[in-house]
Order: C-alpha cells, then structure tokens, then sequence
C-alpha cells in the first residue's frame, strides 16, 4: 500500500446511503476528525444522507449528489468533490460506483473495503471481517471504525452523535406537555414490509401508553410511509398522537422530535439509530434482519425478536407467514415500556389527533 500523505488538508467521506448506516457512521467521522485536526473533513452522499449530519459543528462541509448517476453525471460529481478529496477520501459505502466516484476525484488515498471487485480502484484496500473465510455480519459502527483504523483512528467510545437544530426543537416543543412523557413512534422501514411489525399493533400499544402513562405520541413516519401512518391512525382507539410535523416531512423535524422523546419504539430502520445517536432508550422490534449488523454497545432499552426456523432472511418482503413478527405481542412492548415510565393512577382521556 501507499504511504499515506504526510500532514493532509482535504479529507473526504463517502457516505452510505441508508439513515441508520449513516448514523452508524459518525463515531468513524469523528475519529478521523479527532486524527486529522488541522484537516478540513467534508462528506457527500444522497441528500437524506447529508441532511442527517446537518448541525454537527465538527464536519467542514456536506456534499449531496443523486444517488444513481450516469457516467457524465458521475464525472461532473467527482470534479467538484476533487478539492475535498485531494488527500484522503474515505469510502464507506460497499457499491463499486462509490469507489469509482473516488478515482475519478483524484484522491491520492482511497481508502475502502476490497469488495465487490473494486481493488482496482482503491490504493488503501482494507479487507473485510470474515468468519470461516467468507464475509460476515459485524455492527455497522464497528466495520466503519475498522475501515479507518489503519489511518491511525482510535474509537473515543462517545457512541453515535448527531445534532438537532435548535428552531426545529423549539416547534416540536410548543406541541409537547412538559410534564407528561413523549413516546416515538416508528412503525415503518425504508428497507421493505419484512421489517414492519403490524400498524394496528403499534396503534393498540399507542392506546395503553395514553391510558397508562398519559404518554403524548409522536408518530414518527416519513414520505412513502402515508399507508402506515393512516393505519395506526384509522386503528387507534385513544391514543394521544401529538401533531409535530410539518406538511412536508423533515429529517431535521424527526432529529428535533426523537430529540425531544423519553422512548423510541420501532422497528429495526433509520429512526432507531438517530434515537441511540441522542442517547434516548430504545425498544426495537426486530424480524427479518440480523441483529448482528445493529447490535450496539451504546443502546439503551432492549430488542424485541423471536428466533424462527426461517430467519433472519434478510429479504425486504416476507415469503412465508411473518411469523418473525407477529410470534411479537404488544403486550410484549408494553412489558419493555414499562421501566422506563412511570403509571398514573386516573389516566386521562385523550382524543386522537392526526399527526
């Protein structure tokens, strides 16, 4: 390998492309922040990607491109990432096209996992955890940590860390009681329906923590997700769901509504993550995936899931009878809700309120 440039100034990450992946990824940004101080550390990805980092004070700059890009496109791209590129650039994601984004910008150090029958590219190849000779499954944050450890970056065991923005929690708040607890609640996933524990469950759950803690709901979905979101609507019974959103869903509204939350409850998606990045306790219904990409020594709360003789499948749209999930009760939920918030004694009636 290369030696790696002495004293770099330009140093550039290539997000991955999903939202808990990118929130996975920040303890790695911060150690290369923490071992290139004097550098200027920029990252680019998918829009959603640098939306989600916005706020964080320590990253010099955020670079959105499309997320499928033809060659001209590409070429275009790399031009404009090349000043930040110059030194190092850093390639989380595993896609052949990201590597290729990386030599085309001229990046003297590419550092990357050799996979996907990229090596040609990268002049810093990393190999990847195996078990028995073939790659297995490791928690996302570690694999990134792992990437960059032969830059000389050491974990600070801070966690994941991500910033909401300060307008952002003051219109979340103006909708809240201070005085009664804030449940989130997350009942879709950008992978596929396998993921999803049933609307009409997260509805009834929704209902007892209304009537049991007097707990105020935030419904935490996003664009593609208006089914789920009107079925646990249409379902509840007595839910208290505070309105919180804009018209238009926000990354930045859902980082200042799990900001502003005592439990996150969903399933195994991007909210999760951004709900450990902001140290809040999670209840996490797992089915389809394996729990060894997510198993985070920074989580809070507990993980909900059944072994069955058909998973993890790791496929976005279950083929047999979803029985990863629906084996998962609420009464099950309410059981792992119940340490973290505190029982009334005359609960209140609440009318339901659209999201």
């Amino acid at each position: 390998m290369p030696k790696l440039p002495d004293n770099p100034r330009n140093i550039l990450a290539l997000l991955p492309n999903w939202l808990g992946d990118v929130a996975m990824c920040t303890p790695a940004l911060r150690a290369l922040r923490q071992r290139f101080p004097d550098a200027a550390l920029h990252v680019a990805g998918k829009p959603a990607a640098c939306l989600l980092l916005e706020s964080i004070p320590w990253i010099g700059g955020l670079h959105p491109f499309p997320g499928r890009m033809g060659l001209p496109r590409m070429l275009r791209e790399s031009r404009n990432l090349a000043p930040f590129a110059r030194d190092i650039c850093v390639i989380f994601p595993h896609a052949f096209r990201a590597a290729m984004l990386a030599w085309l910008s001229g990046s003297r150090c590419r550092v990357g996992y050799a996979r996907g029958g990229r090596s040609l590219l990268l002049n810093q190849r990393i190999p990847p955890y195996r078990e028995q000779g073939r790659i297995a499954p490791i928690y996302m944050a570690q694999e990134y940590l792992d990437l960059i450890a032969p830059l000389g970056c050491v974990d600070d065991d801070q966690g994941l860390e991500l910033a909401a923005d300060a307008q952002e929690l003051s219109a979340v708040r103006a909708n809240l009681d201070p005085n009664k607890p804030v449940v989130g609640i997350a009942p879709g996933a950008a992978f596929g329906p396998s993921k999803c524990w049933p609307a009409t469950r997260y509805a009834q759950v929704a209902d007892a923590l209304t009537e049991r803690y007097r707990a105020q709901c935030l419904l935490l979905t996003g664009p593609g997700e208006e089914d789920t979101r009107d079925a646990v609507l249409r379902t509840t019974q007595s839910a208290h769901f505070v309105p919180f959103q804009a018209e238009t869903p926000s990354i930045a509204r859902m980082k200042a509504a799990i900001a502003c939350c005592d439990l996150f409850i969903g399933n195994d998606s991007g909210p999760r993550h951004v709900a450990i990045a902001f140290k809040k306790p999670v209840l996490c219904i797992m089915g389809s995936t394996s729990p060894r990409y997510t198993d985070s020594p920074w989580e809070q709360g507990e993980v909900l899931r059944v072994d069955v003789d058909c998973g993890p499948c790791q496929k976005p749209v279950c083929v047999t009878d979803h029985r990863c999930m629906t084996q998962i009760t609420p009464d099950r939920v309410l059981a792992a809700a119940a340490p973290w918030l505190a029982p009334v004694t005359a609960p209140e009636p609440f009318n339901s309120a659209v999201s």
